[in-house]
């Protein structure tokens, strides 16, 4: 009796074995697409978490440099840069808005150059643009507040205007330090 059972089990087990086979093969295919959908799903979902939207003090940044840095007091660490503004008058200011970003020389505000084409994300303090060329990284450094730009990729180069390493709102900028531009009209 026990031969008929197991000989009975082992021909059970031989036959579905050999029915679900097929099964398998199109469950494998089902299971790579579902597999795919999720992989891809995912992903998407991680880009969209880290989307954000363009800060509205982004909208006015202007330059600034470190002018004492041995100074506790960030007002006076930082202040409006003497060359940019008073004798080569090559800065630029920096308007960020969610369509474009935007270079403008602090002396001639009809000399600009925009970007229109960029995605934004962001994490904690730090904004990251992107353009096909180049990665703007801005970080807010202090709640004064500065923000420190960092540019990777390709090197931008734009006639008259020199790109600050940090930069704080125009709001802001009265509290800063000022430097006496003397005979210059800057």
């Amino acid at each position: 009796m026990k031969k008929t059972i197991t000989s009975f089990s082992f021909a059970v087990v031989l036959l579905a074995s050999c029915s679900t086979s097929i099964e398998k093969k199109v469950n494998n295919v089902d299971s790579t697409a579902a597999k795919t959908d999720t992989v891809s799903k995912l992903t998407s979902e991680k880009n969209t978490i880290s989307k954000i939207e363009v800060p509205g003090d982004f909208s006015e940044l202007v330059p600034i440099d470190v002018l004492e840095i041995k100074s506790k007091n960030v007002y006076e660490k930082y202040g409006i840069e003497f060359s940019g503004n008073c004798y080569s008058c090559d800065l630029t200011s920096l308007s960020i808005t969610k369509d474009k970003i935007k270079w403008t020389n602090i002396c001639d505000k009809k000399d600009a150059f925009e970007i229109n084409n960029f995605s934004v994300s962001g994490e904690g303090n730090t904004t990251v643009l992107k353009t096909s060329d180049r990665t703007y990284i801005l970080t807010q450094i202090d709640k004064a507040p500065i923000y420190e730009l960092v540019v990777e990729g390709e090197k931008l180069e734009l006639d008259k205007k020199r790109v600050a390493k940090y930069f704080t709102t125009q709001k802001a900028l009265p509290l800063f330090k000022e430097h006496d531009c003397g005979n210059f009209e800057g």
